[in-house]
């Protein structure tokens, strides 16, 4: 028997407030990894997706490395000067840990450009149903991905997907949301 979620913050509540609501309950669930990845992969090759923008799973979050064999992954590195930004890299050269404990591409592996790009999965703590992103806070995908005219598809376990979150008018959001139960656009 499963314990009951504890119950979403108000949409009005800090993000703070909410991100720690998210990490409480993300806490117990169990890995839905390849669940997530069984339905994300048939969704993209479906669309013609070759080149996949993919994060690399911090604890809690779905793994979605098993994508690596059909398409040709990318990963970012996080980088503070001259200001916060992501840069992009072939999935294979993230082989050094990152402040925030996952594997990274070294600071001198060669850069893709965003705009090659078919698809981006992008991690969060929650998502709603409209695509908006609760992020870490530290704002690196909301830099990166405004213009972007490609897929993007948020990744999160269904406990997680609520009706409405926090926005603030720099928020990017997904087209499509990815979890165990399936891929759907979002409203």
């Amino acid at each position: 028997m499963s314990l009951p979620h504890p119950p979403p913050p108000a949409v009005t509540a800090p993000k703070e407030t909410w991100r720690a609501w998210a990490r409480q309950t993300r806490a117990p669930l169990p890995d839905v990894s390849a669940a997530v990845v069984a339905h994300l992969r048939p969704f993209l090759e479906g669309r013609g997706v070759r080149r996949v923008l993919a994060y690399r799973a911090m604890p809690g979050e779905p793994d979605v490395s098993a994508l690596d064999t059909g398409f040709e992954m990318l990963t970012t590195r996080t980088r503070y000067r001259p200001e916060r930004h992501l840069t992009l890299h072939p999935w294979d050269t993230a082989t050094e840990q990152s402040a925030f404990g996952m594997l990274q591409p070294p600071a001198t592996a060669p850069r893709v450009p965003l705009a090659s790009v078919d698809a981006v999965l992008l991690p969060a703590l929650a998502f709603d149903h409209t695509g908006v992103r609760l992020g870490y806070g530290g704002g690196f995908y909301d830099r990166l991905l405004p213009g972007y005219a490609g897929l993007i598809v948020g990744v999160c376990p269904a406990a997680l997907l609520v009706p409405a979150l926090p926005t603030e008018p720099h928020d990017v959001r997904a087209s499509h949301l990815a979890t165990e139960t399936g891929v759907r656009p979002t409203h």
